[in-house]
């Protein structure tokens, strides 16, 4: 079994060959964007060119002065997955880390008001830090981690996943079924409630709390020359 420091648990990421983002996998977090609760898992797609490694610095795009935050928890996988039913699901999770799913507020509002897709809003480059890979054996219970994030300081966001409305084998069991999971493929499980912009110059700390923690600036995007 790999350990949290080993190379084989963190070289995952840099093996996977994409990101499935779930949304409004919280209640609270559907309700505050005025979204009903969805009765099967709403997914969407993120660039693995979109990774950010813990220290790093979130890059806001030409034209916009803030991003949104979402704290979630990654799942790991570890193994291809197909069709997998859920009571053997959790045989296939490599891992856990933490992300956070950078979000253009107004690209997304935009897109959506229009039924186009919401990559330009959710895949830019450095939308979704994430921390190092957790073992197995570091989370035990990962129905019950409390995710937390802070913009300068202040907690913006706090939760468990004990909340989310589809659990970790429902989902794995259910994207599965629709396109195979791949070694190192990262499932973004949704957010909290408690969402907002970022602007540029801040700060972003997050952390599941009692085994790790995050931080990453916030700045300009930079100009090609």
């Amino acid at each position: 079994m790999a350990t949290a420091s080993s190379p084989a648990l963190q070289n995952l990421l840099k093996v996977g060959t994409k990101i499935v983002a779930v949304g409004r996998n919280y209640v609270a977090h559907a309700k505050e964007l005025g979204n009903a609760v969805p009765k099967e898992p709403v997914l969407f797609l993120k660039p693995t060119s979109s990774y950010l490694p813990n220290g790093g610095t979130i890059e806001v795009p030409h034209l916009l002065n803030s991003l949104d935050h979402e704290v979630e928890l990654a799942v790991v996988i570890g193994k291809k997955a197909r069709d997998v039913p859920e009571d053997t699901a959790m045989d296939y999770v490599g891992g856990y880390a933490l992300a956070l799913d950078m979000t253009a507020r107004e690209i997304q509002s935009v897109a959506k008001a229009a039924g186009l897709p919401w990559t330009v809003a959710k895949g830019q480059d450095t939308f979704t830090p994430i921390s190092s890979v957790l073992s197995l054996s570091m989370v035990p219970d990962p129905d019950n981690l409390e995710l937390w994030l802070k913009v300068d300081g202040e907690t913006r966001q706090k939760g468990s996943t004990k909340d989310m409305i589809f659990k970790i084998p429902y989902l794995i069991s259910y994207i599965s079924s629709i396109m195979t999971l791949f070694e190192g493929d990262v499932i973004l499980t949704g957010t909290p409630e408690g969402v907002g912009p970022v602007k540029v110059g801040q700060e972003i700390t997050a952390g599941i709390t009692g085994l790790l923690d995050v931080q990453f600036n916030v700045e300009k995007r930079q100009k090609a020359r």
